[in-house]
């Protein structure tokens, strides 16, 4: 029932990323403009209401690295101008592409007010939050988007803007959609023709700001979809592990007895459908992702190539990461020695700092370990596990902000490789954010991790799912315990009215059924000893 009522929610919610469908138009492309009116009221971008206002877009002219040697080929570059030069520029804690939505870490009708979310261990949920974490990323598998629509041609192929070419799909798949974009190679032009060493939200500094951002903008998207402002994105602590433990059917999907690479048919997972997973196929044709279903999604964990990934990172390996000091190094690129994202992110060794290693840890080994959608990087975003992994990687990214106290200067400004210096704007959000907005602590963004708060916290919020699961039974508690003393009274009744009738009767005087019931014992049972010889050594030592 409240799954139809979350629907009938839909029709009354806006929301707010990439691409608005108000500004996939003709009219738009052409003019270059996206600063939709705010429904608050009916004015671009709430200039009315004093929320922001339309201006234009300012890219950076700081040089890029030589891992792109390329310009004016891809859309991506100097992002957003390709699509558009004017976007909305928001006032104080508004944002959103019309300014009608609230900064991370504020809420309220005004985004004054101010909150901090805890993003929890998805073991440490209770049963009836685990149920609500898949139905809300279930729901958003289901739900058309409403407000987003994806890119399917180049704007080349879009006749420079007056033959639009977009797509509907799910509010899930606007992120899977999402991850693909940044991550696709560079169409040169004809079949075949591509750049794969382009990235232009991994294999560099960006990697963690840019994931921390699609993070946030996928929690606030389900808060604006299910209603429900309190949730927040579980992570699974891989660290140690031996095997896939969110692979239950209770939460991530178990493995499918009849075909080792699909997932158990007792799943909700095993009857999604993947896009942007064909990367290959893509290049083959020079061709973007079309958005099209392609096919269940695939998962057979630790049966991957040995190889590449010997085995899941270990809680000595993320130690090693963090007290890396640097945050990115040389060429800033998957070369990169002794950098703590090159480290974390897979490709320096975690017990060496050596970067180009040719065995992958940490955050690109569990991608590989899951051995299916997930390993490949344009269309991992398919399998749920990429969120509850990826929080875990933003807590990592955490800890060593928190423990390392980086100056801004820290994070590049220029040389980086394209799409990662410290001003552009990251591919493919709208609104617009800027790489170095996002080398901060995530308490300045309004959420928290679970084990990193103090001990007190941390014990209360281990306990929380066994407390709220006691909290469901007090009812049946409750009522066993007044049956249970109903029951008493009722024998403590019977016992007086037999002993009543038979208060009288002469056998119960006599002196053979006396005998029966003598103890032979005629010790006491309770020893007193005031020499104190007899000691409680048992006692002391148990305790």
């Amino acid at each position: 029932m409240w799954l139809l009522v979350i629907h009938f929610m839909l029709y009354f919610v806006s929301s707010y990323q990439q691409f608005p469908r108000l500004c996939a138009t003709r009219e738009a492309l052409l003019t270059k403009e996206c600063c939709p009116p705010w429904e608050g009221d009916g004015s671009p971008c709430g200039t009315s209401s004093g929320r922001g206002f339309c201006q234009d877009v300012e890219v950076p002219d700081q040089p890029d690295g030589p891992q792109y040697p390329f310009s004016g080929l891809d859309d991506r570059e100097k992002w957003p101008l390709v699509f558009y030069n004017r976007t909305c520029q928001c006032a104080g804690n508004f944002m959103g592409f019309n300014c009608g939505d609230c900064k991370f870490g504020f809420f309220g009708q005004n985004c004054n007010e101010r909150r901090e979310s805890v993003r929890r261990n998805i073991f440490h949920l209770s049963r009836a939050e685990r149920i609500r974490l898949v139905s809300y990323l279930n729901l958003a598998k289901q739900t058309v988007s409403r407000d987003y629509v994806v890119v399917t041609g180049t704007y080349r192929e879009m006749e420079n803007g007056s033959n639009p070419l977009f797509a509907d799909v799910s509010v899930y798949d606007v992120f899977v959609w999402m991850h693909y974009y940044v991550s696709r190679n560079a169409l040169l032009g004809g079949p075949g023709n591509v750049w794969t060493n382009v990235d232009f939200g991994h294999w560099a500094p960006a990697f963690l700001p840019w994931h921390r951002v699609y993070l946030l903008h996928w929690e606030h998207e389900i808060r604006k979809l299910t209603g429900d402002m309190s949730f927040t994105i579980p992570y699974w602590d891989w660290r140690d592990a031996q095997e896939c433990e969110v692979c239950t059917d209770e939460l991530m999907g178990a493995r499918n007895l009849q075909d080792p690479n699909l997932l158990s048919p007792g799943s909700v997972f095993s009857s999604w459908k993947a896009l942007c997973s064909r990367a290959e196929d893509y290049n083959n044709r020079g061709v973007l992702c079309d958005a099209k279903e392609e096919g269940p999604l695939r998962r057979n964990p630790g049966n991957h190539n040995r190889a590449l990934v010997q085995r899941l990172p270990t809680s000595a390996d993320v130690e090693f990461t963090l007290n890396l000091p640097n945050y990115d190094t040389g060429a800033m690129d998957r070369s990169a020695n002794m950098s703590f994202r090159n480290t974390l992110e897979g490709f320096g060794d975690p017990q060496t700092g050596l970067g180009n290693s040719s065995r992958l840890g940490m955050h690109a080994a569990l991608h590989v370990f899951m051995n299916g959608s997930m390993s490949s990087v344009q269309g991992s975003a398919n399998d749920p596990i990429f969120l509850l992994h990826h929080a875990f990687v933003d807590s990592i990214y955490e800890q060593w902000l928190r423990r390392h106290t980086p100056s801004p200067s820290q994070y590049p400004e220029s040389n980086a490789p394209i799409g990662h210096n410290s001003e552009y704007h990251m591919v493919p959000f709208l609104p617009l954010h800027r790489n170095r907005e996002y080398f901060i602590s995530s308490k300045d963004l309004g959420y928290e991790y679970s084990y990193l708060l103090d001990a007190n916290h941390r014990l209360a919020e281990s306990m929380y799912p066994y407390l709220e699961e006691l909290q469901s039974l007090w009812p049946f508690l409750l009522l066993a315990g007044i049956l249970g003393g109903m029951v008493a009274v009722g024998i403590a009744f019977a016992v007086l009215a037999a002993k009543r009738q038979l208060k009288g009767s002469p056998w119960l005087h006599g002196k053979r059924w006396k005998n029966v019931f003598a103890l032979p014992e005629r010790q006491p049972l309770i020893w007193s000893n005031d020499s104190g010889d007899i000691s409680h050594q048992n006692y002391q030592t148990t305790m």
